[in-house]
């Protein structure tokens, strides 16, 4: 994925690890927890996977870019120029 990136906008290789692992991390911890939670009950375990895998992939991504339009506004207002989505120094 780094490599379509067009080149003189291409993060340095260590932002570029930084935002995949932070994704790869995401995705193990979901996917646990939707192991975790398919255990749980009497019902088939797939139909719940599948059940919790479409509420985080819609209803998740919602509140996530609620929460990020909601603090970008904050940032923006307060000037608070660290806290910067994107922006890594």
């Amino acid at each position: 994925k780094r490599f379509r990136e067009p080149k003189e906008e291409r993060r340095p290789w260590r932002i570029w690890f930084y935002d995949t692992s932070k994704q790869a991390i995401g995705a193990l911890f979901i996917h646990f927890a939707n192991v975790f939670l398919s255990d749980l009950t009497e019902e088939d375990p797939c139909s719940l996977y599948l059940i919790n895998f479409i509420l985080d992939a819609t209803l998740g991504m919602l509140l996530i870019w609620l929460g990020v339009n909601v603090v970008s506004w904050v940032v923006q207002r307060q000037k608070y120029t660290y806290l910067v989505f994107g922006e890594y120094g």
